[in-house]
């Protein structure tokens, strides 16, 4: 927290599911002595604490005696807030998303889920914007179709789109989920730009372990381009991700202060126009897709 807010990031994402509330306390004791108008904080509703003596917590260690309990409803969201204010020690939230309202978490009971929400979060988030009480709400999801639903029903200011832009897979994104947005007026955070580090070199992507047939030679093709050009594909995939107007800040996660820096130093990086110009002439990116200036 110290490292970013050092090297001037004012953006922060946050949410109860992530540690089962130790995320938001963190970020609280890291924000404590920072003025709330100085930063963005976002977080998460969806998933509702509850006591629990033996939480299971599978992807997270030590955490409270909590488990998330999936509510969609108003009153539930309006106590995820609340709850989310205490953690926080913020006297209102910039921005909460709608969290894992998608198919990829339920299947075709993402419908049934949407409903829900439809009837509760969204009015009891909008009534919250209208009391002060957060200041603008969108969900957060991994793939375009809640997105494209919400706009269609609801009021939202920003969407929190993970996986869905980045410089292997944006195709979509640029056809139908872009021109959504700007047609609203609203804008995006591009979430997991590096498909969860695929694109800084690991062999995994999009949280798993099993990268899909094709992208490693995807991959492979773009270093050898990327080598040709002097340019380090991660800076690339960081800068591909945050060119679009409708693109209001990325969000690529970081679990020590160098890797911090890195990705600070990395949208820094003059990235010459011939690279990305190869790019797009050997098919590797959309030729619509915007590029750094």
């Amino acid at each position: 927290m110290d490292a970013a807010w050092e090297a001037g990031i004012r953006f922060f994402d946050t949410s109860p599911f992530y540690g089962f509330g130790l995320s938001e306390r963190r970020f609280g004791l890291g924000l404590d002595q920072r003025p709330p108008e100085d930063y963005v904080i976002a977080t998460k509703v969806g998933r509702l604490l509850k006591p629990d003596r033996n939480p299971d917590s599978g992807l997270w260690k030590d955490v409270p005696k909590l488990s998330p309990k999936v509510d969609y409803s108003a009153d539930a969201v309006r106590r995820s807030v609340e709850d989310s204010l205490q953690r926080l020690g913020v006297p209102a939230i910039d921005i909460v998303f709608i969290h894992d309202l998608s198919p990829d978490f339920y299947g075709e009971a993402w419908l049934d889920h949407f409903e829900v929400a439809r009837k509760g979060a969204m009015p009891a988030l909008t009534k919250m914007r209208e009391e002060g009480m957060i200041k603008g709400w969108g969900l957060g999801v991994n793939t375009l179709p809640p997105i494209l639903k919400t706009l269609e029903v609801a009021d939202a200011d920003v969407f929190l789109s993970a996986t869905q832009y980045s410089l292997v897979h944006h195709e979509e994104a640029l056809e139908k989920l872009f021109p959504a947005c700007s047609e609203k007026g609203v804008s995006l955070v591009a979430g997991a730009p590096l498909n969860f580090g695929f694109l800084a070199g690991r062999n995994r992507y999009n949280y798993g372990s099993n990268v899909p047939a094709g992208m490693l030679e995807k991959r492979r093709r773009m270093l050898v381009i990327a080598d040709r050009h002097r340019v380090d594909l991660r800076t690339a995939a960081l800068q591909f991700a945050q060119a679009p107007e409708v693109v209001a800040t990325v969000i690529p996660g970081a679990r020590t202060p160098e890797q911090v820096r890195a990705n600070v130093a990395s949208m820094e990086v003059k990235i010459p126009s011939d690279f990305w110009e190869e790019l797009k002439s050997e098919g590797l990116i959309a030729r619509a897709a915007p590029v750094p200036a």
